[in-house]
């Protein structure tokens, strides 16, 4: 298994690559192991791995979100890239803020980016707490994403607060997505969300089990959240 398999899972869910959707997805693999000889991004470094686990895990919401309505987009702890990137180069149109507190991961962002000729994708590095009090970001987003960083209840107090009103934030999970999205009530409730119907499903070739969930945004997050730094974590809304 390799690329050709990607390709055709993404038109199976009617998505179609350009040559030049090919190429920045090839080179993307080849940075992203280069680089991970430096600084830890991935421990998945097969190419079937990286375009199963990593490319196509960061394009499912697309099979269950129009992001061609959306014009700005956030990713919170986006590590390597993932989702925001990979769904980037899938939909150009798309302005992109990417926020992650390890430098050097921005570092290496900022030289993906550059290489792969992506315009309107900037890098934030620093605690999503203290960004999204920042009035050029606050609720600004029509999306928030998020994709392997946290507990439901942590990271809807981390992501809902940049997210305007009637936008979304959607996470990624894993098998345990339904039991997150229940423990998350109070945390959606509170910071102005309201529950969509999360999508269930399985990766083509590991059948391993993924839940899309999904929160409208349908009021004002309150002015206190998120806490600060390190608080969601230490004492989760539940």
């Amino acid at each position: 298994m390799s690329k050709p398999p990607f390709t055709s899972w993404l038109q199976e869910e009617g998505l179609e690559l350009s040559e030049k959707q090919h190429k920045q997805f090839d080179f993307y693999y080849r940075l992203l192991i280069d680089w991970n000889e430096k600084i830890n991004l991935t421990t998945l470094t097969r190419e079937a791995d990286v375009y199963e686990k990593h490319f196509y895990d960061s394009l499912t919401p697309a099979f269950y979100h129009d992001f061609q309505n959306d014009k700005t987009m956030i990713d919170i702890g986006a590590g390597a890239g993932f989702p925001s990137l990979p769904l980037k180069i899938i939909y150009p149109h798309l302005h992109i803020v990417i926020i992650d507190s390890l430098k050097k991961r921005i570092t290496f962002l900022e030289h993906l980016a550059a290489d792969l000729q992506l315009e309107n994708v900037h890098f934030l590095h620093g605690r999503a707490e203290d960004k999204a009090h920042a009035p050029e970001h606050r609720e600004h987003y029509d999306t928030a994403v998020a994709r392997a960083v946290a507990k439901m209840p942590v990271l809807t107090e981390l992501c809902l607060p940049f997210v305007k009103r009637k936008g979304t934030f959607i996470a990624l999970k894993g098998s345990e997505g339904l039991n997150e999205k229940e423990q998350a009530g109070t945390a959606c409730r509170t910071l102005g969300g309201r529950w969509q119907e999360a999508s269930a499903l399985t990766l083509p070739n590991e059948e391993s089990t993924r839940y899309i969930l999904k929160m409208e945004k349908v009021d004002h997050t309150p002015r206190k959240y998120p806490r600060k730094a390190g608080t969601p974590a230490k004492k989760p809304m539940v």
